[in-house]
């Protein structure tokens, strides 16, 4: 969708992906998913520990790629948009979309997206390499 959008050539296709293709993938995708998770299954304490876990961590990465932004910022010469570091969070493209609306409500000349995608993606990398080394050490 993004692609289809920034191109800025292919209008219905990108309404299109936006849109309705969107509706219709989150649809199957509930539907598929809700057909093969019970109440009992889903809402057993052990889910809710990881889904509360896994809001701290958000919280804790994007507040962490804000600090340390700023804390760069203190020895840079050329500074950085500390919204680049809320990003690094591996939730793609959300955050870097986020960071782009953030920053462009401060300041219309601001345009971080592609910016905000090199730690955004970055996130997603050293996710996998964790995920990987948690596996291989307790799986």
């Amino acid at each position: 969708g993004n692609l289809f959008r920034e191109c800025g050539v292919t209008d219905r296709l990108s309404k299109t992906v936006q849109n309705e293709l969107i509706n219709i993938v989150t649809i199957f995708l509930g539907v598929s998913v809700g057909a093969t998770a019970t109440g009992t299954t889903f809402l057993s304490p052990r889910t809710l520990a990881i889904l509360a876990m896994g809001i701290v961590a958000f919280s804790f990465g994007t507040a962490g790629g804000v600090l340390l932004a700023k804390f760069m910022n203190l020895f840079l010469k050329e500074k950085i948009n500390p919204l680049i570091g809320s990003a690094g969070v591996s939730a793609v493209p959300m955050a870097a979309r986020v960071s782009q609306k953030v920053g462009q409500e401060a300041n219309p000349g601001n345009f971080l997206l592609m910016h905000a995608m090199g730690p955004n993606v970055a996130g997603v990398i050293g996710s996998a390499i964790a995920a990987g080394v948690l596996i291989s050490l307790f799986g």
